[in-house]
């Protein structure tokens, strides 16, 4: 007595109103895990011609519809599908192909791009804010001068690999119990070029390319970072097989400033001041990377107060306009006095509690600040 056959829909572990795609993926996830050739375990052959005969029925608008109204009677006389769906493939390799995509190159081997290639360029932190024109060595290949990549000294052409006949690929016919299938790898001869080469160039000797030590000039623009990288289209290794260039990635090292600091596109620099110019105020020249700036600084300033100079930053990199000067009052207490300085001191302190007697008309912060050189 004939065993009954499994549900079709269990089989390939779908759902009844699965999809076309899901059924294929189902497909071809299980006849990758049971194909013989893969799976040495007692049952997987008979679990792989299950597979089959499943996916052959249900991918089959036709079949399914029958299968799903009649069931197995209704399908080729009980169902005995076999591998009928699979006559138009030469073999389960090409099974493989149709489904997972192959594993050899098809076509003979076309034009390749040339390999990026990185270099780095160190910066100074005023040539990051505004921008330099900085030369670059780069050692490379380049097509070669002679052949102009053609391989062949002048005057000679290629011809065509007698291992492949110019397709780049070579095929074995294989056998197996499901019938034959094909494998396809690349020539060994011309390594997938389809040509040979008789009368090498006498110059790059048959590559093609040739090594050079190029000096360039890289424009770097205004308000570039630390880590930036700038990418100059077709400056890197030759192509080859008519293939264009690689690119050449530039990597900016920045230098750190002594007093500046960058935050964005401003730049943040501290300001020292005594305590008499802090409490009394004072009017104060300092140096930006633009040139000398003045700054008043108000009667009462404290340290970390921040005074904002408008377009004294960095430049944007892609717009128009400039980051903010951002200048962080620091206030110093001095570590050693004169004794003048201690006693302008002390007599200060004495004012805050009301015990010393009215000063001159110059005023006891204004000696003080005198003192201290303010």
């Amino acid at each position: 007595m004939a065993t009954a056959k499994r549900d079709y829909y269990e089989v390939l572990g779908v759902e009844r109103n699965a999809s076309e795609e899901e059924m294929k993926k189902a497909f071809r996830k299980l006849a990758f895990q049971y194909h013989p050739d893969r799976n040495k375990e007692p049952e997987a052959e008979a679990r792989f011609k299950e597979i089959n005969e499943a996916y052959e029925v249900l991918s089959d608008p036709e079949k399914r519809q029958r299968y799903d109204q009649f069931g197995p009677d209704g399908v080729n006389g009980g169902g005995g599908a076999g591998f009928e769906g699979f006559q138009g493939f030469e073999g389960f390799g090409d099974i493989f192909d149709a489904f997972f995509g192959g594993t050899a190159a098809r076509t003979r081997q076309g034009p390749q791009q040339g390999r990026d290639l990185r270099v780095q360029v160190s910066l100074t932190f005023e040539e990051s804010v505004f921008g330099a024109e900085k030369p670059v060595q780069v050692q490379r290949s380049e097509r070669c001068e002679r052949c102009r990549g053609n391989r062949c000294e002048p005057g000679s052409q290629p011809a065509r690999c007698a291992t492949c006949n110019g397709s780049g690929e070579v095929r074995r016919v294989q056998s197996s119990i499901f019938g034959q299938f094909v494998n396809v790898a690349t020539c060994p001869t011309c390594q997938g070029d389809g040509q040979r080469i008789d009368t090498p160039c006498t110059q790059c000797k048959g590559t093609g390319r040739e090594r050079h030590v190029r000096t360039l000039s890289v424009k770097i623009p205004a308000g570039v970072e630390d880590g930036t990288q700038v990418r100059l289209t077709s400056e890197g290794e030759a192509g080859t097989r008519g293939g264009p260039a690689g690119s050449l990635y530039v990597y900016l090292a920045v230098a750190e400033h002594p007093l500046f600091t960058r935050e964005g596109d401003d730049l943040l620099m501290p300001l020292d001041l005594n305590v008499a110019q802090a409490a009394l105020g004072t009017t104060i020249t300092f140096n930006t990377l633009d040139g000398q700036h003045t700054l008043h600084v108000p009667a009462g300033t404290q340290t970390s107060d921040t005074f904002r100079v408008k377009a004294k930053g960095v430049p944007h990199l892609r717009a128009n306009g400039r980051g903010d000067l951002l200048v962080t009052a620091q206030v110093t207490v001095p570590e050693k006095l004169t004794d003048e300085q201690k006693r302008l001191f002390a007599a200060l302190a004495a004012t805050f509690d009301g015990s010393a007697p009215p000063d001159d008309d110059k005023g006891l912060l204004g000696k003080i600040k005198d003192a201290l050189g303010g």
